[in-house]
Parts: C-alpha cells; sequence; structure tokens
C-alpha cells in the first residue's frame, strides 16, 4: 500500500528537515529570531544566545528529567553535557510537549500530573521562545503553500532524529499544546516492519538433572533487544517475539554487585530465592562484575570508524543520528588516541586516515561531511576497516572497530553466513568489534548480532540521542574497553537438591558441554565496569511440579540414584567460569559453590535479584512464554518497583513505564 504525497508536502519535508536535522541551520535561524524578539533581562531566569541556560539550571535538569523519562526526541547535540541557548531550550520543550500529547492519547495515566505541571510551566515560562518557534513553521506553511488543510487532514507523524512519532491528536484539556505544524512525513504502512529480520528464538526447556547435569553457556553484554524492544513500545505497537531476547533485556542494566579483588578481572555473586512466577521453583541469580578501570590506567585506543552510507541510511534515524552519535564519543577522545574514518556503499574508501583524539575539529568535520546514497557493499567495508585497524595497531592499546548500519548488505559479501566467516577471520588479529544497529523498517537485527558474537564484539541499538549518550559516554568503558575476553559459565548441578532446571534467556548462547575446556572456542566478553546477570529457574527434588517436564526412559548402563555423600550434601550447585585476558590465548579457571539453604526462601531478596526477576518477568510476556506461570504485568511492576534503588540514571524508573505501557498495548491488543 502506497500513500501519494503531494509535492508540495515534499516541499516542507525537506525544509522542515533541514531545521530539525541540520541542527547548525535550523538554530541558527531559531537564534537570530530569538536575538530580535527576546529582551535580555526578560526575566530573573532569562537567558540569551551570549547567557546560555546553564546545565545546573533549575529548568534545565526538569527538562532533562522529562527528556529521559518520557524518551523525548532531542536534535540539540549538546544537550544535556553542555548550556544551551533559550531558543534551543524551547526546541526540546516542545518536542517533551508533542511526546506527552502522544503518551496521553495512549493512555492518561503514562504523564502524571506532577510533569503536567511542570510542562505547564515551563511552557509559560518559555512562551516568547515557543512563540517564535510557531511563526517559524507558519512562515514556513505560507512559504511554501501547505495549507492547514493539508498539513492536519490526518493525524500524521513528525520526522526527527529518532523518528519518534509525536502525533498531531487531541490533547487533554490539562495540557495545552504548542505543537510545530508545518512539517509532515509520509503516513506509515501498515507493514512498515515487514523487512526487519530476526532470528527465531525457541525459550530454553527444562533440562532433567539425572540425564543431564552440566548447563554451559557464553556471557552476553549486548544490549540492543531492550533498546529495541523500547522503539517497539514507544510507537504504540508490541515487539515481534523474535526481537526479545530476555539476558539483554536483564543486562540492558547496572547491578550492585561488589568489585572484584585483586587480580581478577571480575567478581562472581550468587543468590537464590522461590521464583515470583512458581512458588514452589526456585530462581538463582548469578552474577559478575568488570573490574572498573580508572580513566588514566585505560589504554590508548586505536578507533575505526566503520560507516553506513548506502541508500538504505539516508533516513533521519539513521545516518544524521549515527553523525550526532559518534560525535559525542569524539568529544571523549584522548589526545593519546586516534581515530579512522572508513565508509562503504557501492564500494569502501578511507575518509579520515588515523588522527590523535586532540584533532577534533577535524575528525567533526569528516564526521559532518557523510551523506548517503548507493547501494551497500558491507563486507569491503569490514576488510578494509580491519586493514586500517592492523595498519595503525597499538599494542597492548584498545584496538576496535565500530560498525554503524542498519545491517541491509545487498552487494558483495552479503549473505549471514558470508559475513560470520569473515568477521571470525579478522576476530584473532587483536582487533575487537562494536556493532551499533540504527533505524526501522529494513533493520537486519539477526545479522548484526551475529557480527558481534563472532567479532569479539558487543552490540547495541541507537533509537535515539539519550541512547547513544548511555552507549557511548555514560558506558564508554564497558563499550569499549575489554577486560576478559571468551568468558564461558558451566553449571554442574547436584541431583539430589534439583530435579530440573532451565537457563532463562542466552538461547543462542548456549555451547556443548566440551567447549569449556576448548580455549580454541570463541565466547563472549566483558567491558570495563561491566555487569552480567544469568538466571536459572530450578526445580528442587522431590517437588511435584506443574510445570511439565521432559521424560526419558530409564538408562541401562549409567549409575541410577546418587550416593549417600551426594545426598547429605548440601551443595545446589557448582559455577564454574573460564576467561581470558584480553592479550592472552590460554584461559583462566574460577569455581565456586552454591548451598542449598533453605532459609533463603524466607529471606527478602536483594534489589539485584528482584528486579533481574521482574525483567525476566517483562520478558517472557512479551515472548508469550510457555514457561511464564502466573506472570502478569502487575507482577513485572511490583517487582521492578520493590527492586528499582537509588536508580541515579532512571533507567529502572523507564523500565518500569514501559511495563504500564506495555500492559496497556496488550490490553487493547
Amino acid at each position: 500500500m502506497s500513500y501519494p504525497i503531494p509535492s508540495k508536502l515534499w516541499q516542507r519535508i525537506s525544509i522542515g528537515a533541514m531545521l530539525l536535522l541540520i541542527p547548525s541551520v535550523g538554530m541558527a535561524i531559531l537564534r537570530q529570531s530569538a536575538t530580535v524578539a527576546i529582551p535580555v533581562n526578560q526575566s530573573p531566569q532569562s537567558s540569551t544566545a551570549a547567557n546560555p541556560i546553564p546545565v545546573n539550571h533549575p529548568d534545565y535538569q526538569s527538562l532533562q528529567a522529562l527528556v529521559q523519562k518520557y524518551s523525548c526526541v532531542v536534535s540539540i547535540t549538546n544537550f544535556g553535557t553542555l548550556p544551551i541557548t533559550r531558543a534551543e531550550f524551547a526546541t526540546i520543550l516542545n518536542a517533551c510537549v508533542n511526546r506527552s500529547n502522544q503518551l496521553i492519547a495512549t493512555d492518561p495515566k503514562i504523564v502524571t500530573p506532577a510533569d503536567r505541571q511542570t510542562l505547564q510551566r515551563l511552557q509559560s515560562e518559555f512562551a516568547p521562545e515557543l512563540a517564535i518557534l510557531k511563526k517559524q513553521t507558519e512562515e514556513l506553511d505560507a512559504s511554501t503553500g501547505v495549507t492547514d488543510t493539508e498539513s492536519n487532514g490526518k493525524t500524521q507523524p513528525l520526522p526527527s532524529i529518532a523518528q519518534e512519532q509525536a502525533v498531531n491528536r487531541p490533547v487533554s484539556p490539562k495540557l495545552p499544546a504548542m505543537r510545530i505544524r508545518g512539517i509532515v512525513s509520509p503516513e506509515p504502512q501498515p507493514d512498515r516492519f515487514n523487512t526487519e529480520n530476526y532470528n527465531r528464538i525457541d525459550d530454553n526447556a527444562f533440562h532433567l538433572v539425572n540425564n543431564d547435569p552440566l548447563s554451559t553457556f557464553s556471557i552476553d553484554v549486548d544490549t540492543a533487544s531492550y533498546s529495541n524492544v523500547r522503539r517497539f513500545i514507544t510507537q504504540g505497537e508490541l515487539p515481534p517475539k523474535d526481537a526479545v531476547r530476555i539476558e539483554e533485556l536483564i543486562n540492558y542494566f547496572t547491578y550492585n554487585y561488589p568489585q572484584p579483588k585483586g587480580d581478577r578481572p571480575f567478581s562472581v555473586t550468587t543468590e537464590v530465592t522461590a521464583a515470583p512466577w512458581n512458588p514452589q521453583h526456585k530462581l538463582v541469580q548469578i552474577g559478575l562484575q568488570g573490574k572498573r578501570s580508572e580513566s588514566e590506567t585505560l589504554p590508548p585506543s586505536n578507533l575505526v570508524f566503520l560507516i553506513d552510507v548506502s541508500g538504505s541510511m539516508d533516513e533521519p534515524n539513521k545516518l544524521p543520528l549515527v553523525q550526532q552519535s559518534l560525535k559525542l564519543l569524539v568529544n571523549k577522545l584522548r589526545p593519546e588516541d586516534r581515530v579512522s574514518l572508513v565508509v562503504y556503499a557501492g564500494n569502501a574508501g578511507l575518509v579520515l586516515p588515523a588522527t590523535p583524539g586532540s584533532q577534533k575539529a577535524k575528525i567533526l568535520a569528516a564526521i559532518d561531511r557523510l551523506r548517503a546514497g548507493g547501494s551497500t557493499a558491507g563486507g569491503e567495508g569490514i576488510e578494509l576497516a580491519y586493514k586500517i585497524a592492523k595498519q595503525n595497531l597499538i599494542k597492548s592499546g584498545n584496538n576496535r572497530v565500530i560498525l554503524a548500519t542498519d545491517g541491509d548488505f545487498n552487494v558483495g559479501v552479503s549473505s549471514d553466513g558470508e559475513l560470520t566467516r569473515l568477521i571470525e577471520q579478522k576476530r584473532d588479529q587483536g582487533i575487537f568489534l562494536t556493532v551499533l544497529g540504527f533505524g526501522t523498517g529494513n533493520y537486519k537485527d539477526s545479522k548484526m548480532e551475529q557480527l558481534a558474537d563472532k567479532g569479539n564484539g558487543n552490540y547495541a541499538y541507537i533509537d535515539t540521542l539519550l541512547e547513544a549518550k548511555k552507549v557511548l559516554v555514560n558506558d564508554l568503558r564497558g563499550t569499549l574497553f575489554t577486560i576478559a575476553k571468551d568468558v564461558k559459565i558451566q553449571v554442574e548441578f547436584n541431583p539430589a537438591k534439583v530435579q530440573a532446571y532451565r537457563l532463562i534467556g542466552y538461547e543462542n548462547r548456549l555451547l556443548q558441554n566440551q567447549d569449556f575446556n576448548d580455549d580454541q572456542k570463541d565466547a563472549g566478553d566483558i567491558g570495563s565496569g561491566h555487569s552480567v546477570t544469568a538466571l536459572y529457574e530450578i526445580v528442587p527434588t522431590g517437588i511435584k511440579s506443574d510445570v511439565k517436564l521432559p521424560t526419558v526412559d530409564p538408562l541401562r548402563y549409567q549409575r541410577s540414584g546418587v550416593t549417600q555423600a551426594d545426598n547429605t550434601s548440601n551443595e545446589l550447585m557448582q559455577v564454574k567460569l573460564r576467561y581470558k585476558l584480553p592479550q592472552d590465548s590460554n584461559s583462566q579457571l574460577i569455581s565456586q559453590t552454591i548451598q542449598d539453604d533453605d532459609s533463603r526462601s524466607e529471606r527478602i531478596p536483594s534489589t539485584n535479584l528482584r528486579f533481574a526477576a521482574a525483567v525476566a518477568t517483562f520478558g517472557m510476556l512479551l515472548r508469550d512464554s510457555e514457561y511464564k506461570g502466573s506472570a502478569n504485568y502487575d507482577l513485572a511492576i511490583k517487582l521492578a518497583t520493590q527492586g528499582k534503588g537509588e536508580d541515579k540514571e532512571g533507567y529502572r524508573g523507564e523500565f518500569i513505564r514501559l511495563v504500564e505501557q506495555s500492559q496497556a498495548l496488550s490490553g487493547k491488543k
């Protein structure tokens, strides 16, 4: 199905996009108008372009809290880190009002009364700038000849850096709207996600301990699934079940595990409690905490930005967002760091040779010059990026390719098998890989997840500039600096205590039992300061579970039953970990046991375990898992609220709101 768009509207899109998507142009216009129209001493809190609003200003902090809380679209690159002008403030405020209107139309309870009052107050204080913004749009309407009938004839989403759909809907009388009219985009087609690609995931089943006592898997620090799931929910629909990888939802969040002691790169923490969705069962948490390196001890970086500039990236939430995201990272570079820039479309090319981090203006200018167009020769780009990284290799340094793409490779080496084999050949060069996914509609999640998995790398999905800030600024150490590679976990369950078990998530990270001791077998990596969490649901021995367990005929030649020593043992399971230091080829072993203390079930679970259980509950609901038991959205909200903790960055609060939105969407469905 297609939607014809009048030529006048297309004119309007291009001019409007220039204002929203090119801050250096759009904000220059807004600054110019604001300087003429706003007296310097308008109010005690007023600020001009020469006297911007500082980051610690109460209004600035209130707006930043609203942006984070409601995932408002922000097209101002320095927001949250540097002062901004009143005109820039008004632009962001307007986006938050539009976003709130959208959420209120979905469910009036989502935007709290306190936040509505804050928005009203800020609208009143910045009324002159909002009026200028409105006037600019009206003048744009007049110059392009677009009438109100054309622009408001039907509900249409606003294009933006993150392409979040702030829809013109009737507004609650409690929150007056100041909408940006006159900028439209084609109405989304109902099948717009049909070409997105996700690998099939079948939930891990229960295993009988008597027949299969070992569970072996590779750790995973990817977070892409969570931000991708969030993108679906904030756009008003539940995600495809195969887009939900529960371990990535859980590991999106940090947990309060203790820092490792001595020379070990990470600590191991375990905890046992009753499974919230099936009290007959127990829930076991295994938490790894990577050692956090101080900035002065971090090695120098040799980074190669590998940017997809093919035609499929010519959308607001793709290449423009890539450029703004990488700029955030560039601003954190040190003089001893080096950056190269490789692009690929019909073919690959070197845009910027290795440049010291002290020459930020040169690096930023190269990023600004990028333009999209052409087919996608991803394989050639990967070959060239690794070649450049190897030429500038820093011994004992951080050598990494950062790939930014929607994954839509279609020229040369393009199949999943060919690309993953290519990456496997490159990973032994001491060069790690970070994959950043962008965009909607033709997004190829499965391809990018496999590339990161096979390339000693990590994988994140960037849906907004705030997510880019989380990945490339707040979590910079964990994203870019690996402290342990090929990290594997093997758990042996005691049949005297455990009847059956299942690993929650990690379906595509399972290993053969013999792979645990095979140092040639690739596994996951842990970055500086990263935490990794795994959950097992176990059925205690002697419990008649209401979950259907597998049936296996008795073994004729194997030992039946357990010894007296096993019966008297109080060990629930043994947890073993293997890892390699980044420059090593031989693994090291950590081993510890988990005791079956019956009194544990009466203890109050930690906030770590409660919140991880909440996220697992949410993931099972989104996947409609056959193992979800009595789980429901109210249970997920309750557990998350109890496990919210300090939540300095607001990520756990955002999660609770996502669960509430999903509950509303589930009811509508």
